[in-house]
């Protein structure tokens, strides 16, 4: 599929959880995540997966150029809606190694991950090596409690 009908796709289906998730419809591990604009400093908001790994929970890029990666960088305290629940958060990058492990522990666990991985263009191989070397193009943020 071309990348810019992906795209479209995908800007579609973000409108479907925006609309789902305003009227408080869960939509199983996909949330709302909102950040502070790096350039607008506007509230933006987009879903994302958050993933929970022994006990803690975690968001992983899935596209390149993610905005919302880059704007969690430079103002980490965000906002993550589930249905009609908001939770203050803050956004915590880690380090290459872990981000290895914590993409290794989610293809073991989501194998269609590295799929997906592929098709994004975030990752040329699917395979568990192929992915863990991957590692530094792939943002993965421990999400913290943040205060209210």
């Amino acid at each position: 599929m071309d990348t810019d009908v992906r795209r479209r796709w995908v800007n579609r289906l973000s409108r479907i959880f925006h609309v789902l998730q305003r009227v408080g419809v869960r939509t199983g591990r996909a949330q709302i995540l909102t950040t502070t604009g790096r350039k607008s400093g506007q509230a933006q908001s987009q879903p994302v997966g958050v993933v929970p790994i022994d006990g803690k929970e975690y968001i992983f890029q899935a596209y390149p150029r993610a905005a919302w990666v880059a704007n969690a960088r430079q103002t980490p305290a965000a906002s993550l809606a589930s249905g009609r629940r908001v939770r203050e958060v803050v956004l915590v990058e880690q380090p290459v190694e872990t981000r290895r492990q914590l993409l290794l522990h989610q293809l073991r666990t989501e194998p269609d991950t590295a799929k997906l991985l592929v098709k994004s263009g975030l990752v040329d191989d699917s395979t568990p090596e192929g992915v863990a070397a991957a590692a530094e193009r792939i943002a993965v943020f421990e999400v913290q409690p943040g205060v209210a």
